[in-house]
């Protein structure tokens, strides 16, 4: 019971949610669904339905500072290899590679119904029902040097800890959009998103700082709260401490309950998405967009609890665990017993907004033949006070509607190993895809008894997306554009 809340804020906080639109593999493939990253792109097939489930799922986990090779020593695994946190040289090298603002961003996400279709060969119209959600942790990287390091080079320092942020939703999304051709050349789109969120957990962060003493206790001075949207019950001791947190069974005692929580409009949102494609010539195009735009407010269900106070911890930290002065259990159960001491509970009126992970995008494109095209990307998502930046080269096949394939090298997180591969068939009106935004280049070997397995030697990144579409028709014949 004692460590509930800290389980439930950890769970928030590392909450693997919905998809953000974000592939690159994704981009100049033949599939409807590369009109979620950019409005106006216009792929093959007059008609397109998404059934639910099967048509489009994706999984996506981002982090910028934490890789398996940092699970192990000398990047061999194997029966005497280290394990992550023990004392050693490859933990050194792992602390000083830490940036300030160290992220993981898990994503997932099932669309529940796609539609999309060509009026008088060029007016495009889509509608889509997904369900989505998005999570961030951003963690300051002095904070996990202390924590994992250890205090010897943090006595008398203060360390800001104004980065801190946590911030997971989940929420449904119905988008309706266009696409025309302005010009020959010139065509553009947008998607309007009706959003309606379920639930919600969003820190917001006034300031914390952190000072290690020379007794070497800590001293936390904190303005912080943590808003939550959720059918959640807190409870508190005699003195007013956190003393839980439990899920509020007696509102869905019947499967109908569950529904109705979900499908209500409780916590309305909006976004947009808005695209725009220019072709100099059937060679060469360049194209932007501007995607997931918006918010919700989150009104239903809504507790606040807040840290606003100046308090002491007595230091420990995973050291403590190294030295065996203690282990990791007592270490999580003292740490939960001093901030729940701290917390104070409301349950608030009124309304809270988040906004999604807006990402702004930019390609060109060259043609030399109908079937290949190389294309350079760039996307830049932002969050919150963050932009993440990504840079992809790819290489192209599409043979009509009957075939599309990419190779795609991806430079992000830090990291500049990242390959990706789509592939795309399709066999009357059924058209299979699959892709992957990261293939690991080097791999490595586990060693258990007489077994070996090989396994990725640095993955930080892992997306991949596939589904069933149904499409019918082929695009109507493009006049040629001329020559630049």
């Amino acid at each position: 019971m004692k460590r509930k809340i800290f389980t439930l804020l950890l769970l928030l906080s590392a909450l693997t949610a919905g998809y953000a639109q974000t592939s690159q593999t994704l981009y100049f493939m033949n599939l409807p669904q590369r009109n979620t990253l950019n409005p106006a792109l216009k792929p093959s097939g007059r008609f397109y339905i998404g059934l639910p489930v099967i048509s489009d799922i994706s999984v996506r986990v981002d982090n910028n500072f934490l890789s398996l090779s940092d699970f192990f020593d000398g990047g061999v695994i194997s029966d005497s290899t280290m394990t992550f946190l023990e004392r050693g040289p490859w933990m050194d090298n792992f602390l000083e590679g830490l940036g300030n603002n160290n992220s993981i961003e898990p994503q997932a996400g099932i669309q529940l119904f796609g539609l999309a279709f060509t009026i008088a060969d060029d007016l495009r119209i889509t509608f889509d029902i997904t369900e989505r959600a998005d999570a961030n942790v951003v963690m300051p990287g002095d904070l996990l040097r202390l924590g994992i390091g250890g205090y010897e080079d943090f006595i008398g320092k203060s360390i800001d800890l104004s980065s801190l942020r946590t911030d997971a939703r989940l929420y449904h999304e119905i988008g309706i959009g266009a696409s025309k051709n302005i010009t020959e050349k010139l065509r553009v789109g947008a998607r309007a998103l009706i959003l309606s969120g379920v639930a919600s957990a969003h820190l917001i962060n006034k300031g914390v700082t952190l000072t290690v003493n020379e007794d070497f206790t800590h001293t936390i001075d904190a303005n912080v709260a943590m808003d939550f949207s959720a059918p959640l019950l807190f409870t508190t001791e005699d003195d007013g401490a956190v003393h839980g947190i439990e899920w509020d069974n007696a509102r869905f005692g019947r499967t109908a309950d569950y529904f109705s929580y979900m499908l209500a409009m409780a916590n309305p949102g909006f976004g947009i998405d808005l695209g725009a494609e220019y072709r100099f010539s059937d060679m060469f195009s360049v194209s932007a967009a501007l995607t997931d735009l918006g918010f919700i407010k989150w009104k239903r269900d809504r507790t606040e609890i807040s840290f606003e106070s100046n308090f002491d911890l007595n230091g420990l930290t995973m050291q403590d665990v190294y030295d065996e002065s203690l282990n990791f259990e007592e270490l999580l159960n003292w740490t939960i017993d001093t901030l729940q001491e701290a917390m104070e509970i409301t349950e608030l009126p009124g309304h809270y907004t988040t906004y999604l992970p807006s990402t702004l995008t930019a390609a060109f494109s060259f043609t030399p033949v109908k079937f290949f095209t190389a294309g350079l990307l760039s996307q830049t998502r932002f969050e919150g006070k963050q932009a993440h930046q990504a840079l992809t080269l790819s290489g192209n096949l599409n043979f009509g509607n009957t075939f599309s394939a990419t190779m795609a090298y991806t430079m992000a997180n830090r990291r500049y190993d990242n390959l990706g591969f789509g592939l795309a068939v399709r066999g009357g009106f059924a058209q299979f895809f699959a892709l992957v935004d990261n293939i690991p280049l080097r791999w490595t070997t586990l060693t258990s008894g007489n077994d070996t397995f090989s396994m990725p030697e640095h993955l930080n990144i892992v997306h991949f997306r596939m589904g069933l579409n149904l499409v019918f028709g082929n695009r109507e014949k493009e006049k040629i554009l001329p020559v630049m």
